[in-house]
């Protein structure tokens, strides 16, 4: 049986290092000016010696470029990708037709793979398979899709599928500084606020106050987070046997230790399950490891993948 990738977003050299060696087979990286939602910033030549490490110890590197680029931010994007390309990275997440054009203009020999993933609007083979044509080799599938949606997707797509199976999940994107505008409607000094996701600003429905929705701005624009952790631990093996081919945990607004937690119990679970199906039976100390560091206030839930989601 052929296993899963197992991949995490990292913010650090330490953190990739940390997750490679609690069993991360991929760790996803990049500039908040090129990248959208980073843990944090890691430039090419701060993740030259990383990548070199990552390699020797079998693990993958992936940069992310997924930034909605206007003209203001294509100027050094190209010499980004080429300095990127020269350090070894093994993969560019991209949405933009931008990089792919900036990626046809490398030597062929020092190409990256191309991981498309268009956030909520990946949600069908056949606009995967039209990004096939031009050159991905896997589609980063919309956290969305129900597991037959999934399924569906895996068996008729000709690039591999990557889900989400764990942390926090992006519901809304705008480019535009939409706390920054709130703020000065009501008089006060947007500049002087901190709107970091480290400031723990939160939006929350009135007729639902139990639930929280992190909210932060950085250069990208706004972005508004669920007010729950998807969690598949248990369910793993439906995703393994329709041959998903990598699984990501989010580690956005998680610590350290959280996510090099949540990374060797999928780790435990996949190995398990990959190397006796027919005996595989769940482990309960999976999961309570990571509801020890779960915050009490956002639930561990299946997210949409047993609802019936229409589009």
């Amino acid at each position: 049986m052929r296993k899963p990738e197992l991949l995490i977003n990292a913010g650090s050299v330490s953190d990739i290092q940390r997750y490679i060696a609690a069993g991360a087979d991929a760790v996803l990286v990049g500039e908040q000016r090129y990248g959208l939602r980073l843990p944090g910033d890691l430039t090419p030549e701060e993740l030259a010696p990383a990548v070199a490490w990552a390699h020797g110890r079998g693990a993958k590197v992936y940069a992310a470029v997924n930034r909605i680029f206007d003209n203001a931010s294509l100027p050094g994007l190209a010499a980004y990708i080429e300095r990127l390309a020269a350090i070894g990275v093994d993969a560019l997440v991209f949405g933009d037709p931008a990089v792919l054009t900036a990626v046809r203009q490398l030597e062929s020999a020092r190409r990256p793979k191309l991981h498309w993933n268009a956030e909520m609007t990946s949600t069908n083979y056949a606009t995967a398979n039209y990004w096939a044509g031009q050159g991905a080799a896997r589609a980063v599938l919309a956290r969305e899709l129900n597991m037959e949606q999934v399924l569906e997707f895996k068996r008729k797509a000709s690039v591999e599928a990557e889900v989400q199976v764990h942390g926090i999940t992006n519901i809304y994107h705008s480019r535009r500084e939409l706390v920054k505008s709130y703020l000065e409607h009501q008089g006060r000094r947007a500049d002087g606020e901190d709107r970091s996701a480290d400031r723990g600003l939160f939006l929350i429905e009135k007729e639902r106050q139990d639930q929280r929705y992190p909210i932060f701005e950085d250069s990208a624009g706004t972005h508004i987070m669920s007010s729950e952790d998807i969690c598949m631990l248990d369910a793993l093996p439906e995703l393994i046997d329709g041959g998903v081919d990598s699984f990501k945990i989010d580690g956005l607004l998680k610590s350290a230790l959280y996510n090099e937690t949540a990374i060797r119990s999928y780790r435990a679970a996949i190995d398990a399950y990959a190397a006796d199906p027919a005996g595989y039976a769940f482990d309960p100390e999976w999961l309570a490891a990571i509801e020890r560091l779960q915050d009490p206030e956002r639930e561990l839930t299946y997210g949409f993948f047993y609802k019936e989601q229409v589009y």
